[in-house]
């Protein structure tokens, strides 16, 4: 009897597996369902496939919610199909075999949009335990896109084992989410609320403001509801009126012309409703006509304001929250004030990193007009112009070294230097005979700034030339929802803060900056010490010019590099030098600062119109230099006795 159990045992033994990994026989317990799914059954077929535990299960999800599956009607097996014309090419659902058939003897699968949704249900939980991190990511993030109730319970499983510390955070982040809708117990769902508070992104706050979705209503007395609060009807009786009367409460408010086309239409014999044509010429007389006419039923009923200002004092009006229980929508709104006020600190936080970012760029365009016009008290109109050599030096340099890296360290020397000989040729040849004739000064910087562009314009055209920045200065570095900057402005930042400590250096701690300062603070005794203003003059000019060049490498990695780019900062940089006082390292800074600062400040006041925002800044300076003509930080010597 052994003899012949054991066999039989050993044969049922090595079947059983061999079953139990054949997708297809599962499948097949599920023909009709799977054939011609429901979205009210097709759970069952999903909770045997995702409960094999099979690895081509979710490719068998995948292409039966792209329609990709297709049934032999013969045999009622299924197979991954991919038409062309007549011809049908078949995959094997489980041996991935390969075959040719003609369309004929196959029906495609083709589910509907709900059977669709929840086999996609199904394919996020197979997902959140996938091995490959990308198809982990893949399913929370479609569950963000799409979160449901049955979403809930497979990703809080899915939490423990996650071995990707970010991933895990996110499904954390996620579930937290999830349980705040679809938690399964009051308890849960406040816990979930709670822990919310603290969170400032964009999702938290939906899913804060959808537990507090309100709906108005209108009724005799307040209903036994979870009410948010109730309103005023007396501070839009009209618009309460048309409430009511949307709800059936009550009728809508008989119009002037309605009177007069239900009177029209009812003359009898010189009368209406009993009334004498002769007696219609007053409103009194025209409702009581109106009102005999709608007792008989011949006109529908009068409605006077009378009438609507008693129905609308007769009801009462609120709002009632769709979420039933008050606890959850108690810690709800509780959690909401705490994260609008977080919100509202990282929104201030976020306006100064801006205000902080463009006085950065006003900073590196300022800085060298006003050494040069401290220095020198020369009006340079051609400064901008120097920016923009500067910005196509380093796109020529990334002609010929396309490592962006590189090429970027490349540059700033180079801009410098090209810039810096610019400025002392200018010197040389314009500006030094020039000295003390400010009006002729100006014309002429100004004749230089547009020649300067038109030879910009014949060597490298009309069109924007591409500055590109390295990879590392792509992107944005985001602390949350509402706090982010770009790399690129963190960069300008930097530079300006170096660009800052190098010009203390040089002004406060070498031999050229000591003579800079003498000769700043009077020229004539500097002159009496040996010092050269003339050449001092010349290397200051070139310096200024050159620090113009490297503030150009810098915009041209964010903004459009063009021939008229200079003169987009030109206005900025004079104002920045005036409002912080002429010659004055930190009083530059202070005025970049003020001007940058300022504009974010009114930009953000009135977002949708920023040549308004210019215009009220410049009108702002105009007032401020009134009060103060000579800037923040007023500069002793020369300049100042100008």
């Amino acid at each position: 009897m052994h003899r012949i159990l054991l066999p039989a045992i050993l044969l049922v033994c090595s079947i059983l597996p061999a079953q139990a990994q054949d997708l297809q026989l599962i499948l097949q317990n599920h023909a009709s369902e799977i054939a011609q799914p429901s979205r009210n059954s097709v759970h069952v077929a999903l909770e045997d496939i995702m409960g094999s535990k099979l690895d081509n299960a979710p490719r068998f999800l995948e292409r039966w919610a792209d329609k990709g599956v297709w049934q032999e009607d013969a045999t009622g097996l299924f197979y991954f199909g991919a038409a062309k014309s007549d011809a049908l090419t078949l995959t094997d659902i489980n041996t991935s075999a390969q075959s040719e058939a003609p369309t004929t003897g196959y029906s495609q699968l083709k589910p509907n949009g709900g059977v669709r949704r929840k086999i996609g249900t199904a394919l996020v939980q197979f997902q959140l335990t996938d091995d490959d991190t990308a198809r982990r990511e893949t399913a929370v993030a479609s569950i963000a896109r799409r979160p449901s109730e049955e979403h809930l319970e497979p990703l809080l499983a899915s939490i423990e084992d996650e071995p990707d510390a970010a991933l895990k955070a996110r499904k954390i982040q996620l579930a937290n989410l999830l349980s705040a809708s679809f938690g399964k117990t009051t308890e849960d769902r406040i816990a979930a609320i709670n822990s919310l508070a603290g969170d400032t992104s964009i999702e938290a706050r939906a899913v804060l403001n959808q537990i507090l979705t309100v709906t108005t209503s209108a009724a005799k007395t307040l209903p036994n509801a979870n009410i948010a609060r109730t309103l005023d009807p007396m501070d839009a009786p009209i618009a309460s009126y048309a409430q009511l009367v949307d709800a059936d409460l009550a009728l809508p408010l008989t119009a002037p012309d309605a009177i007069r086309t239900g009177l029209e239409a009812n003359i009898e014999g010189g009368r209406v409703g009993g009334i004498p044509l002769i007696q219609l010429g007053t409103d009194e007389g025209r409702t009581k006509a109106y009102t005999a006419l709608a007792a008989t039923g011949t006109v529908p009923a009068l409605v006077t304001t009378a009438d609507r200002d008693a129905a609308v004092a007769s009801h009462v009006f609120f709002e009632t929250y769709a979420e039933p229980n008050t606890e959850i929508t108690t810690a709800a709104r509780t959690a909401l004030t705490s994260v609008e006020r977080k919100v509202g600190i990282a929104q201030s936080a976020d306006l100064f990193l801006d205000g902080l970012s463009l006085a950065s760029i006003y900073f590196l365009a300022a800085i060298g007009l006003a050494i040069t016009f401290g220095v020198m008290g020369v009006i340079n109109m051609a400064h901008g112009e120097f920016i923009m050599m500067g910005a196509y030096t380093g796109y020529v340099v990334q002609l010929f070294i396309p490592n962006y890296t590189l090429s970027l360290i490349v540059a700033l020397p180079a801009a410098f230097a090209i810039t810096f000989a610019a400025g002392v040729v200018m010197e040389r040849l314009v500006i030094r005979h020039l000295y003390h004739r400010p009006l002729e000064t100006l014309l002429a910087t100004f004749g230089i700034s547009i020649a300067l562009q038109q030879l910009a314009k014949n060597i490298f055209g009309t069109q924007a030339r591409p500055l590109t920045s390295p990879a590392w200065l792509d992107g944005a570095w985001v602390y949350s929802d509402v706090i982010q900057i770009s790399y690129i402005r963190i960069a300008i930042f930097v530079l300006a803060l170096i660009f800052l400590a190098l010009i203390l250096f040089v002004l406060k701690r070498t031999r050229l900056g000591l003579e800079v300062r003498a000769v700043t603070q009077n020229a004539g005794m500097a002159a009496s010490m040996g010092i050269n203003p003339h050449k001092i003059n010349m290397l200051t000019f070139g310096f200024g010019s050159g620090i113009a060049g490297i503030a150009g490498v810098a915009i041209g990695l964010y903004a459009k590099v063009t021939s008229e780019m200079g003169a987009d900062y030109i206005v900025q940089s004079f104002m920045t030098v005036v409002v912080g006082g002429v010659g004055n390292v930190w009083g530059t800074l202070a005025g970049a600062s003020m001007i940058g600062f300022l504009q974010k400040g009114i930009e953000w006041l009135n977002p949708s119109n920023t040549l308004a925002a210019q215009t009220y800044m410049i009108l702002f300076i105009i007032l401020f230099i009134q009060f103060r003509p000579k800037g923040i930080v007023v500069l002793k010597g020369r300049a100042a006795g100008d």
